[in-house]
This record gives structure tokens, C-alpha cells and sequence, in this order.
């Protein structure tokens, strides 16, 4: 029994000491590059506004509660329970949609 290694004097061979250090190196790119990532998507669209109408008029004084937008139109939903569709090129109404 007086043969067995002692772990504290155990070095792992030379091929697996590369192979450890070339893990840990491919780990901290990896880090780095999604830091880099997430860092320019932030950098991108912390700034980034959406395209909304200066002025939207809505027919008969109600009031909006929502508003969404499409690629050539916008939409606002009214407290009467209506949506309301303009153009966005021109801003006049295209469409109203009663609310059942």
C-alpha cells in the first residue's frame, strides 16, 4: 500500500496541461465576445426611437389608450372602444374599427 501516488506530488502530463489552458482561453474569448455583443445591440437601440407622428388627431375628442404601428400605417385604440387606422405617409384616417 506504500506504493499508492500521492495526490498533492500528481502532474497531469504535458499534452493535458495544453489542452487545459487552451479551455480556459476559449472560455474567456467566448466571455468576451458576448460581452461585446450585448454591449454594441445596447449601444444600438439605447438611442433608437420609434417613428411616432408628431400630431394625431382623433375623431370625435375621444382619447387614446393604445397605440401600435405598421410598416406604412398606425393604429390608436380610443376609450370609445374603437381603432382608429391612419396612413403614415399622408396621416389621414384609413380605417375605424368598432369594438363589439
Amino acid at each position: 500500500m506504500d506504493d499508492a501516488p500521492n495526490p498533492a506530488e500528481y502532474q497531469p502530463p504535458r499534452s493535458l496541461r495544453i489542452l487545459q489552458a487552451m479551455v480556459t482561453l476559449l472560455m474567456v474569448v467566448m466571455m468576451a465576445g458576448i460581452i461585446a455583443i450585448a454591449s454594441l445591440l445596447w449601444l444600438r437601440y439605447s438611442k433608437a426611437q420609434a417613428p411616432l407622428p408628431e400630431v394625431i388627431t382623433l375623431p370625435g375628442g375621444t382619447t387614446a389608450t393604445a397605440y401600435t404601428q405598421g410598416s406604412d400605417w398606425y393604429a390608436v385604440v380610443t376609450d370609445a372602444d374603437t381603432i382608429v387606422i391612419f396612413d403614415r405617409a399622408t396621416g389621414r384616417l384609413r380605417q375605424t374599427i368598432q369594438i363589439d
